[in-house]
C-alpha cells in the first residue's frame, strides 16, 4: 500500500453495506407514497410517523423485490424469516426504534464476481435483508429540521464479506451491483437521491495473513468518487495512527468532501447496544416455493 512515498506491507480489507431503496410505489408497512422530492412531511401517516397504537402492514412487493435481489446474487432465499427491532433514538426515527431483519434475514449467502485492474474477483456476500429507511435532518442557517417523508421507506441492505482490498474493487463492485438492481427493476439506483449508498467498513493489517485490524466504518458515501476518496483517505490515516504508535478505535465516520478527510462521528455500536428483540406486530414471514 502506498503511502509517504514509500511501499509499506500493509492491506486494506473492505466490507461494504449497501443500502438499497426498493421500487415500490409505497412505504414498507404503510400506504404512503415513495415518490422523491416531494415537500417536506406532506407523505406521512400516523403509521410512519409513529403515532401510538399503529400497526404495520407488511408491503408484498418489496418482499418480491428482496426476494429477486437475493436470487440474482446467488443467495440462499430463506423459507422463514423475521422481522425485529432495533432500538435506538435519532430525531428522525420518530418510532424510537427501526423495523429490520437481524437473527433471520431473508436471503443469506451469496456472490457477486466483478472485474477490477484487469483481475476477475468474486466477492462474498453474508446476508440480505428488508428494513425501513428513517427520515431525513435538514440543516439550515436557522437551525435543524426533521422530514419523515423517507421515514418508512423500504430498503434492502446488502452486506458482503470483508473480501475486498482496494478502493477500486470497491467501486467495480459497488458499480456491478448498481447495474444488477437497476436492470432487475428492484431500485432505481439514484445515488445522489439516497436510493443507493455504501457504508464502507475499513481497517489495516500487515500483510494478507495477519489478524484483522480494527475496523471503521464510514457511513453514507452517494457516489462512487466519494467512495474512492473516503477510502483511500481512511486507509492512509489508519496506517499513519498505527505507524505513529496509537491504536485505531472503532469508530463510525462520515466523508467531508470538501476538507477530504473522514471525520469521527460517534463511537461504533455493538448489537448489543441496540437491544434487538422480535418485532411484536409482526408475524414470521414464511414464504411458499412458488
Amino acid at each position: 500500500w502506498p503511502t509517504g512515498g514509500r511501499v509499506m506491507t500493509w492491506t486494506l480489507v473492505i466490507g461494504c453495506e449497501v443500502h438499497c431503496q426498493l421500487a415500490t410505489a409505497t412505504k414498507l408497512f404503510c400506504a404512503c407514497s415513495t415518490q422523491f422530492g416531494a415537500e417536506p412531511n406532506t407523505q406521512v401517516c400516523p403509521v410512519c410517523a409513529g403515532y401510538p397504537g399503529v400497526l404495520p402492514v407488511l408491503n408484498a412487493a418489496a418482499v418480491e423485490l428482496a426476494i429477486r435481489a437475493g436470487r440474482a446474487l446467488h443467495c440462499d432465499v430463506q423459507p422463514t424469516s423475521e422481522f425485529s427491532r432495533k432500538n435506538y433514538f435519532y430525531p428522525d426515527l420518530p418510532k424510537g426504534y427501526q423495523i429490520t431483519q437481524f437473527a433471520r434475514p431473508i436471503c443469506l449467502g451469496g456472490h457477486l464476481d466483478i472485474v477490477a485492474n484487469g483481475e476477475n474477483r468474486r466477492i462474498g456476500l453474508t446476508r440480505i435483508h428488508i428494513e425501513e429507511d428513517a427520515g431525513k435532518l435538514i440543516h439550515d442557517t436557522t437551525g435543524t429540521t426533521v422530514d419523515l417523508n423517507r421515514a418508512g421507506t423500504p430498503l434492502i441492505e446488502i452486506v458482503s464479506e470483508p473480501d475486498l482490498r482496494t478502493a477500486d474493487e470497491v467501486v467495480a463492485y459497488l458499480k456491478a451491483l448498481r447495474n444488477i438492481v437497476r436492470w432487475l427493476g428492484v431500485s432505481d439506483g439514484h445515488m445522489e437521491q439516497g436510493s443507493f449508498r455504501c457504508d464502507a467498513n475499513v481497517s489495516v493489517r500487515r500483510g494478507e495473513q495477519a489478524p484483522l485490524g480494527t475496523r471503521v466504518e464510514i457511513k453514507n458515501l452517494n457516489s462512487f468518487m466519494h467512495v474512492k476518496r473516503a477510502i483511500e483517505y481512511e486507509a492512509a490515516r489508519q496506517i499513519s495512527e498505527i505507524e505513529a504508535g496509537s491504536k485505531i478505535i472503532q469508530q463510525t465516520r462520515l466523508w467531508d468532501d470538501r476538507a477530504g478527510v473522514t471525520r469521527a462521528m460517534r463511537s461504533k455500536e455493538e448489537a448489543m447496544d441496540y437491544r434487538y428483540f422480535p418485532e411484536p406486530d409482526l408475524p414470521l414471514l414464511q414464504l411458499s416455493d412458488d
